[in-house]
């Protein structure tokens, strides 16, 4: 670790953006999935389901969800008949995914705190390892990516949903464009928190290329890794293989 790092376009201590982005979420937090619908238009929802899809969750594999947060992934892969484990840093973001599920019936998920970078499980303790739309707010990237290849049993799987840099001529400017003028407004009039909502687009400007992050997780331990971009790269689904 380096001694700064980027909160969004600020560079800070790296302490001081794991104490912001407990902030952030915490404000966040009940306006999470309305945001996530303005923000995507409504896609993230294809984009998660695209996600479980290629994840093939079986019944009765452990599964651990990090930065699992309201419970979207989990409650997909809970579907399949998945042993998950949801686990997020925020406190908050994990009584609104309790509460979620509380009100659709959905019983037999394990709701965990816990620092990405520094996990309490055991080795091995995994058959596959998700996060999605949280790897770019982790202070320390490649220590989360080694603690996940450290719970995962071996041929164990880990896949990643994340914003990334869209490779279509004039479609990321303008989304840009987009993130920078009118996403902090809307967070303003939704969540009367304009300060947080301008973060996690500037977290998605600094975010790895494709090519770059790919070569982290390799550098983590995994194998055959993979990457499949939506939208030319706005967002991405990256995977790789413990053998």
């Amino acid at each position: 670790m380096t001694d700064t790092v980027n909160f969004g376009e600020q560079l800070v201590s790296p302490e001081e953006k794991t104490r912001r982005v407990g902030s952030v979420f915490t404000s966040v937090a009940r306006n999470y999935d309305v945001m996530n619908d303005l923000m995507s238009g409504g896609m993230h929802r294809l984009w998660k389901d695209r996600f479980v899809a290629k994840i093939k969750p079986r019944p009765g594999e452990a599964i651990l969800d990090m930065a699992g947060g309201t419970g979207d992934i989990a409650f997909r892969m809970a579907a399949r008949g998945a042993l998950v484990t949801v686990s997020d840093i925020n406190a908050d973001m994990l009584a609104v995914g309790m509460e979620r599920a509380k009100k659709r019936g959905i019983d037999g998920l394990v709701w965990q705190r816990e620092n990405a970078e520094q996990l309490s499980f055991a080795d091995a303790s995994f058959d596959a390892y998700t996060i999605a739309f949280g790897i770019r707010n982790v202070t320390d990237i490649p220590a989360a990516l080694r603690e996940a290849h450290r719970v995962l049993r071996f041929g164990g799987r880990f896949f990643c949903l994340e914003f990334s840099t869209t490779e279509w001529p004039g479609f990321g400017e303008l989304y840009d464009k987009f993130g920078d003028r009118l996403i902090p407004k809307i967070g303003k009039v939704v969540a009367n928190d304009e300060d947080s909502y301008r973060y996690l687009v500037e977290s998605i400007r600094r975010f790895p290329k494709m090519p770059e992050y790919e070569r982290m997780i390799g550098a983590a331990g995994f194998f055959q890794t993979r990457v499949e971009s939506i939208l030319g790269g706005l967002v991405a689904i990256h995977s790789g293989w413990k053998i």
